[in-house]
């Protein structure tokens, strides 16, 4: 089963090379594709010592949606990895879950991860439990989801098309919802990666409110139902929108945002309107 790894990367010279050594560390790679998106610094160099196995592309900086649907673009094979350059998988990750993904028959399978903040691990708290199975519900309040972590058939796409470039954050908690409402997820609970932040450049720390990005995500899935969301599924995504539009309205008030409040009363409308529907 041939993997196609894809690495996304934006100004990130230094953490890159760690990332990059430990993808082809897997004997399972067959291809890794680092998307450079318009980066400010020289990537390219940084990474031609690495040989034909690594293959170099650059775009007009466009956001992460779109260097990782580049990636998928750009591969070949049926099975799709990712990593965000700032992490570093561990020794036997995709083996791990390539034989979990032979044993449940799935098309998706994520792991176990190790958090390291500002250089010391840090312990997870229980609402960022991850397991396996249908995960759908556990996807509404927060990603549950690490995209490093991801190994995926790239038929996925096809039911449920790629990452959604309009959203400048919370792309991944978007597509993995979109995932989840038909897919069961296979679940690796040995720790596969070691996941890095507390940096300035991370998107949490870039953008306030990355509630108003789950928003969206949770407005577009009531306003496009699939023939395969079941009532249960709209209820629960109705449920989760209008306790968030909540919450945003109470930091929008308190800071007197008339147009963020303008805009939560009108998705709460078309929310009220998809109810009825």
């Amino acid at each position: 089963m041939p993997v196609s790894v894809i690495i996304p990367v934006y100004d990130r010279k230094k953490r890159l090379c760690r990332a990059i050594d430990s993808v082809l560390n897997q004997p399972e790679v067959d291809e890794l594709i680092v998307v450079d998106d318009g980066s400010n610094r020289d990537i390219e160099s940084a990474v031609a010592h690495y040989g034909k196995k690594l293959r170099y592309v650059r775009q007009l900086h466009s956001g992460v949606s779109a260097a990782r649907n580049r990636g998928i673009a750009e591969s070949k094979y049926e099975w799709l990895a990712f990593l965000d350059s700032d992490d570093e998988w561990l020794a036997g990750k995709l083996a791990l879950q390539l034989d979990g993904l032979k044993s449940s028959q799935r098309k998706i399978s994520h792991t176990e991860e190790i958090w390291i903040r500002n250089g010391i691990h840090v312990n997870p708290m229980n609402k960022h439990r991850k397991r396996g199975g249908n995960i759908f519900i556990d996807c509404l309040p927060l990603c549950a989801v690490s995209p490093s972590s991801v190994l995926m058939h790239r038929d996925i796409f096809d039911d449920v098309s790629l990452f959604d470039e309009d959203l400048p954050a919370c792309e991944d908690y978007d597509l993995w919802l979109r995932i989840a409402l038909t897919y069961e997820f296979d679940f690796v609970e040995q720790a596969c990666l070691n996941k890095y932040g507390g940096h300035d450049d991370q998107l949490s720390r870039k953008y306030w409110g990355m509630d108003r990005f789950r928003v969206r995500s949770l407005h577009n899935l009531l306003k496009t139902r699939s023939m395969t969301q079941t009532q249960t599924q709209t209820d629960a995504v109705r449920a989760m929108l209008l306790k968030k539009l909540e919450i945003l309205r109470l930091g929008a008030t308190k800071r007197n945002n008339i147009e963020l409040l303008e805009w939560i009363d009108r998705t709460q409308a078309e929310a009220s309107l998809a109810t009825d529907c």
